[in-house]
């Protein structure tokens, strides 16, 4: 157990700071990485930039160098975009895909040669509810999310006959300091058509964050998942009344589902 080799993305603080810290305790050799690098918490920090191909492509071969094998990854780096569609400069909108979806494509292409000569790994993606349910005036996010989903269920397939499997892990509310980066979106200064709408809706949002889980909580799922001989494709996790929602969403017609849902969302 001493001897696997994990590389956690976003592991500067956040969810990727608690799924760190936690394998490094359960006694993984974690590589936990940053665009500006991470304090240690006992394991070791790289600097890797998940928008730039340069930087990922450094960073993965210097673990295999380093440790000669990789066996797990967990790609949980990511920010949120705050914003009325019809306002979102779409480089902004392309910068939220760039980190939280293209980001973590990058780091899955980066492994899988090492993995795939192994016969074996594991890839946890950190995705949402927010990648099942749209989370109005965070269009953007949802979309990135909603992408990895399709990508990692995609990959599954792919992957399977190489001793390679592929979890994603769906968090609701948690708090992180998510929420302090947060962007927003200014709006032009004539044109106020949505303030209200997104203060509300980014109000609600902000006041769940605080009031989430703590990020260890998902930091034991993906523990879970990582030494587990069948693990799950998806698991959320978060309050009840939050993970309701995606069995609620499959199941009830979709305007009875979409009516119980606005109260919770904002709008």
């Amino acid at each position: 157990m001493s001897n696997r080799v994990a590389i956690v993305t976003g592991a500067s603080a956040g969810i990727g700071l608690s799924v760190a810290s936690r394998l490094h305790g359960r006694g993984w050799v974690v590589v936990g990485s940053s665009r500006r690098g991470t304090g240690s918490n006992g394991w070791t920090s790289v600097v890797m930039d998940v928008d730039d191909d340069q930087s990922v492509t450094a960073g993965v071969q210097g673990v295999v160098v380093e440790h000669g094998r990789i066996d797990a990854v967990v790609a949980s780096a990511g920010w949120g975009l705050a914003g009325a569609v019809e306002q979102t400069p779409i480089a902004e909108a392309k910068a939220q895909l760039e980190t939280n979806f293209w980001g973590a494509v990058r780091v899955v292409q980066a492994v899988l040669p090492t993995m795939r000569r192994q016969g074996s790994g594991r890839i946890v993606l950190i995705s949402s509810i927010g990648g099942v349910i749209g989370l109005p005036f965070q269009a953007f996010y949802s979309a990135s999310k909603f992408a990895l989903e399709g990508f990692g269920e995609a990959l599954a397939y792919e992957v399977a006959t190489f001793g390679i499997q592929v979890s994603l892990v769906e968090p609701g509310n948690v708090r992180t300091d998510f929420t302090q980066s947060r962007r927003q979106v200014s709006a032009p200064a004539d044109d106020d058509l949505y303030g209200n709408a997104v203060a509300k809706a980014i109000g609600v949002m902000e006041h769940d964050e605080a009031n989430g889980v703590p990020p260890d909580k998902v930091a034991v799922v993906v523990e879970k998942l990582l030494n587990s001989a069948r693990p799950r494709r998806r698991v959320s996790v978060g309050k009840v009344g939050e993970r309701v929602g995606l069995p609620a969403k499959r199941l009830l017609p979709y305007r009875v589902f979409e009516g119980a849902a606005k109260s919770s969302l904002g709008v």
